[in-house]
């Protein structure tokens, strides 16, 4: 098994006053597509991340995950590929592109795809531990599970066993016999 040297990278995420552009900021500080200077006083930095090749080929495990995203967003607005893409003045070929994986946005479509879909960017990029902690929450709102909840690291694996299958039994109407 082939490893690589894993360095932690920042990159500064900027917009353009003149022409409203979001990018990365280049190493000249000019606007890519206006050529515009772009002011420091703007700049939003990213949290490090971690960057596991030196090759310029996309994650496709951010493509994936960003797909994910964008498809389960829409539907909960009931949107169809066609509205969103109208809302974003863009191909609904596009919005294909990007829900199976095939096509990551910009970091400016990114934007647009957000503000069509009516959320907060950060939605769209959340990572494996945010949806958890989502799913935690969601779990914990019931009361019966948020008083179970810290009981259960308590129990020994036996414990555990005969407490999961007596709630199975409970919740399918089966009777245990001794």
């Amino acid at each position: 098994m082939a490893t690589s040297a894993i360095c932690v990278e920042t990159r500064e995420v900027v917009r353009c006053e003149s022409c409203k552009l979001m990018q990365y900021r280049t190493v000249n500080s000019l606007c890519r597509r206006c050529h515009h200077w772009l002011e420091s006083a703007d700049a939003e930095p990213l949290a490090p991340f971690l960057v596991t090749s030196p090759s310029t080929e996309e994650n496709p495990d951010a493509a994936i995950q960003i797909a994910a995203q964008v498809r389960e967003v829409r539907l909960e607005h009931r949107l169809s590929q066609r509205q969103l893409a109208n809302r974003m003045r863009v191909p609904r070929t596009y919005i294909s592109k990007i829900e199976n994986g095939k096509a990551i946005p910009t970091l400016s479509s990114l934007e647009r795809l957000a503000f069509a879909l009516g959320v907060e960017v950060r939605r769209l990029v959340r990572d494996a531990r945010g949806r958890r902690q989502e799913e935690v929450t969601s779990i914990l709102s019931d009361p019966f599970l948020a008083e179970i909840a810290p009981l259960v690291p308590g129990l020994d694996s036996l414990h555990r066993a005969l407490f999961l299958g007596a709630v199975r039994d409970m919740a399918t109407g089966r009777r245990r016999t001794a």
